[in-house]
């Protein structure tokens, strides 16, 4: 029987006795919720920040605000601060980050409709992902939310493979 990627998670999160924090913007809670599917998720998922606007980015993450004014939100500079704050301020093992424009709105010339930046920050290890979808504004939230439960799960097997 095949199990779900957030199940997988899970598994490997309890046996490596790691925690996890979430910073989410553009998926708006769906990763968190998909987690929290999962029976058990407390025992590793200790906070699950919706950081929507600049002030909560600023506020709850410690994003610099000159950081947001020069890169703007969706940018690779900013979904890293948001990893490493919300990894800081829950005091956890894993934080996982996300940010990006859903759509239909919010697109500029440099920065289109779909795009993406989901970064993974843990001891030693600081990892970031672009994306750009294709999709309306749930297929975008959704691949997003996909993607940050997959870069999640390669870094977990991958410490499965060195245990």
């Amino acid at each position: 029987m095949d199990i779900s990627v957030e199940e997988h998670v899970g598994q490997l999160l309890v046996r490596h006795h790691l925690t996890l924090a979430l910073a989410e913007s553009c998926t708006g809670g769906l990763i968190g919720h998909r987690l929290t599917n999962v029976p058990g998720s407390s025992t590793y998922l200790v906070a699950d920040i919706v950081a929507y606007a600049y002030e909560a980015k600023e506020r709850l993450l410690g994003v610099p605000h000159d950081l947001l004014l020069r890169e703007g939100a969706v940018s690779e500079a900013v979904v890293l601060a948001m990893a490493r704050g919300v990894r800081r301020a829950m005091n956890v093992d894993i934080g996982l980050a996300v940010t990006g424009i859903a759509g239909p709105g919010g697109a500029t010339p440099t920065k289109p409709v779909g795009l993406t930046y989901i970064a993974l920050v843990a001891p030693g290890v600081e990892r970031v992902q672009r994306h750009v979808w294709s999709g309306d504004r749930l297929g975008n939230k959704q691949q997003s939310c996909e993607a940050a439960l997959r870069l999640l799960l390669n870094y977990l097997e991958m410490l499965q493979t060195l245990a």
